[in-house]
This record gives structure tokens, C-alpha cells and sequence, in this order.
């Protein structure tokens, strides 16, 4: 199992930004419900690192982002060392009995938890575990991103906006995860929270995405963050100032790889990043920015709401 030692990079500047309803893709075409994305064996581990949303074009995010100034007077009441305990509800989506039908153990949901509160740490967030509830449905099971993702949704969601919910099923396309940015919480309540391939859980099969960093990635994004590539090589980028530009998607484990190389952009490619697409192995690391900017989405569109 994962060794449990990821921390957060200390220094950088904060800069801040909007939320969006999204999750991550490796091209940019928009997958969602509705939407067909593939036949392939749904529990297959990916080619590479997938998540099932398009990508956001420079002017949705100007927009996201000035509204997201315009709530400043909420964002910035989050006290040095102050923790946020975020409850989570865990639905197991599952076809039938057994780990191959995705009807994962209390084990890798704990080990999962685990996973994540490492990651978190010294982030302001830790997480805990208050229900988790089973459904038998072969139906959500692969369309839990897709033409069942609503129904199922509306059906097992608890909460408010500063509740986790997360889905565990076997989306079709290869996709390992999705998720719903804060800022997308009032238009559509019932649709918010977190979906992951079961297998890349901590223990699963889904190598090597099966340490479990699918989750922390996308509960990245359900608090607030952009992939580091958002924006490829542009001084706004992800919308935090001390994460490197980066031009694309990094995958497997480039040691070295700088693919914005202008002056303006220093640094190497932030490939270490949970926001990034690497592999497990190669992801330990938020941004001090990355932390300030989570705690900003999260008073302004979650806390107490």
C-alpha cells in the first residue's frame, strides 16, 4: 500500500479564482451526461491518467474568475492554523457482490481517507468519514458519468455545499474521476461532489493510478482548483501564482520536463502536482497558493452553505 508522505510546498504568492463544474479530460472535447464516451471495459485501467470533463475556454474562465472577485469580502476569513473537518458520504456503486463488480470493502474507502488527509495536510482541510451507503444498480454503475449521472445523484446525495459527497463506480471511456467546482453548487445542488473509477482506490487494480491520488486530485477541484496546465503557457494560468506554467498535460513521471521555456515563465513543469496528470507515484505536492486559494472557494461558495 501507498506510503502516506505527501506535503505541501512552502512560499509562493496567493493568487485567486473562480470554480467551475468540472473535472479533467486528456482532449478537450466535452464529455457529460448525455454524452457516449466509449464502450471500452469500464473497470480497465486507463492508458493514461483521464477525467471526464472538457476543457474551459480563456474567456469562461475570465468570467468565473471576475465573479469570483466580486465575492472578495467572504474569501479572506479563513484564520492562520484554522482546520476545516469536511464530512464525506461514500456511495458504492456497484453491479453485484465482490472487488471485480465494484463492490469495494470498508478497507480501501478507509485507506482512501487516508490518502487524502495526508495529502491535505497543512492545507486547512482534513476529512472524515460520517456514512457509507451501497446501491446495486448495473445501470449507474457504468453510467455514473453519463446519461445515469443525475438520477443517481439526486438519489443518494447528502448534504449541503460543505459536504463530500463522493460516487465510487466504473464510469465507461476510461475515465478515472470527475468533479463539481464550488462555484457550480447553487445552479445544481444535487449533481455536487466527487466521482472515482473504484479501482483507483488505494489497493485496486488500476495501475498506476491505484494509490489513490485520483481522489485527492479531484477533491482538488471540488475545492476550487484548476489543472496546473489550465491556461498552458499564459501569466494567468491556473489562477495561483506559484505553480509554473506549464503548456499541457504531463503524464508518466517527465523528471525535468520545462515545456514553457520563455523567460517569463521560470520553472519546470510542476509534474509533482496533484493537479497535474501524472501518475500516482509521481503526485505528493499542493502549492502554499494552491492551499490559500482552496480556503478562499471555500468560504465563499461552501462554508456554512
Amino acid at each position: 500500500m501507498r506510503k502516506l508522505q505527501h506535503w505541501v510546498v512552502l512560499g509562493g504568492l496567493f493568487a485567486a479564482g473562480a470554480a467551475l463544474g468540472v473535472g479533467c479530460s486528456v482532449d478537450s472535447s466535452e464529455v457529460g451526461e448525455g454524452v457516449d464516451v466509449g464502450s471500452e471495459t469500464a473497470a480497465a485501467a486507463p492508458v493514461v491518467r483521464t477525467c471526464g470533463t472538457r476543457e474551459y475556454t480563456e474567456e469562461e474562465v475570465a468570467k468565473l474568475e471576475a465573479e469570483f472577485e466580486a465575492l472578495a469580502p467572504y474569501k479572506d476569513n479563513f484564520n492562520v492554523g484554522e482546520v476545516a473537518t469536511i464530512n464525506v458520504y461514500w456511495h458504492v456503486i456497484n453491479k453485484g457482490t465482490g472487488i471485480s463488480n465494484g463492490d469495494i470493502p470498508a478497507q480501501m474507502i478507509t485507506d482512501q481517507m487516508n490518502v487524502l488527509n495526508a495529502a491535505f495536510a497543512n492545507t486547512g482541510f482534513q476529512f472524515k468519514l460520517i456514512s457509507t451507503d451501497r446501491t446495486t444498480n448495473a445501470t449507474w454503475y457504468t453510467k455514473c458519468y453519463g446519461t445515469s449521472e443525475s438520477t443517481m445523484k439526486a438519489a443518494t446525495r447528502l448534504g449541503s455545499a460543505d459536504d463530500l459527497n463522493i460516487w465510487s463506480c466504473a464510469p465507461e471511456g476510461g475515465i478515472l474521476g470527475y468533479a463539481t467546482f464550488p462555484s457550480s453548487y447553487t445552479s445544481a445542488p444535487s449533481k455536487d461532489g466527487v466521482v472515482l473509477l473504484y479501482s483507483s482506490l488505494p489497493g485496486g487494480t488500476a495501475a498506476p493510478y491505484n494509490e489513490g491520488d485520483t481522489g485527492t486530485h479531484e477533491v482538488g477541484h471540488w475545492l476550487g482548483l484548476y489543472h496546473t496546465f489550465q491556461g498552458g503557457c499564459s501569466k494567468t494560468g491556473d489562477q495561483v501564482a506559484d505553480t509554473p506554467a506549464e503548456r499541457s498535460a504531463a503524464y508518466g513521471c517527465p523528471t525535468g520536463r520545462n515545456s514553457c521555456t520563455q523567460s517569463q515563465y521560470p520553472g519546470l513543469d510542476p509534474i509533482t502536482n496533484f493537479m497535474d496528470y501524472t501518475d500516482d507515484y509521481c503526485m505528493f505536492e499542493f502549492s502554499t497558493g494552491q492551499a490559500d486559494r482552496m480556503k478562499a472557494q471555500w468560504n465563499t461558495y461552501r462554508a456554512g452553505k
